[in-house]
């Protein structure tokens, strides 16, 4: 087997290492030397996709997608919606913004050429606090969910994060997380923020591979 080799590497605002590693036809995103996706496992990004639109109920007109990755949850999101549907994705580290134009763009179709697509490279927090009933579904797929490898991150998934997140919702509009695993707890969390809740297990490839768990909130009307 190929030895992996490092193709990037960048120190984050928050102090954390990313790098981006290859080999041969597989691409591996890591934090801190923990690895945080990989190319060959994305099926879960791209449930949590869909069971995000798929409990709005309705054609969206707005979503957010907070981190970009590899970009499989932006293409799953974009195969779903429709023509006039409006994506921005919330990246903070400009360097992962570039490998998704360049060497990672062939991955998942190249979604950030996609019309519909704006990107903002702000903390998807600041995004979050200043949408107000903007959007009919924000999708969170940063770190690990709400037991992440950076602490800089945990603000998402308090209370007042999640109380944050449903002030930028439409109502009606859903909030999906994704998770490494089960987060404990978490789900009394968003309830207490005002979201009904439904909690689903999805492998990361597909019918087979690691267990993740998707959380989807709708705001309350």
């Amino acid at each position: 087997m190929k030895p992996w080799e490092k193709l990037d590497e960048v120190t984050t605002r928050g102090g954390n290492v990313l790098t981006l590693w290859r080999r041969a036809h597989e691409y591996a995103i890591r934090l801190d030397g923990a690895e945080l996706m990989t190319s060959k496992r994305t099926g879960s990004e791209e449930e949590m996709s869909r069971l995000a639109l798929e409990a709005l109920g309705r054609q969206a007109e707005r979503v957010l997608v907070g981190g970009l990755g590899m970009g499989f949850t932006l293409r799953a999101v974009l195969d779903l919606s429709g023509a006039a549907t409006r994506v921005v994705v919330s990246e903070l580290t400009g360097e992962v913004v570039k490998w998704n134009r360049g060497v990672l763009a062939p991955l998942a179709g190249a979604p950030l050429d996609d019309r519909r697509v704006a990107v903002d490279t702000r903390d998807v927090a600041e995004v979050i606090r200043d949408a107000r009933a903007h959007y009919d579904a924000i999708l969170l797929d940063v770190d690990n969910g709400p037991e992440g490898l950076s602490e800089g991150n945990d603000r998402l998934y308090t209370v007042k994060g999640l109380d944050a997140a449903s002030r930028a919702l439409t109502p009606g509009g859903v909030l999906a997380i994704w998770s490494s695993g089960p987060a404990r707890g978490f789900e009394r969390r968003m309830r207490r923020a005002g979201y009904s809740v439904g909690i689903h297990t999805a492998r990361s490839g597909g019918g087979k591979g690691a267990r993740h768990t998707i959380f989807v909130g709708k705001r309350k009307r």
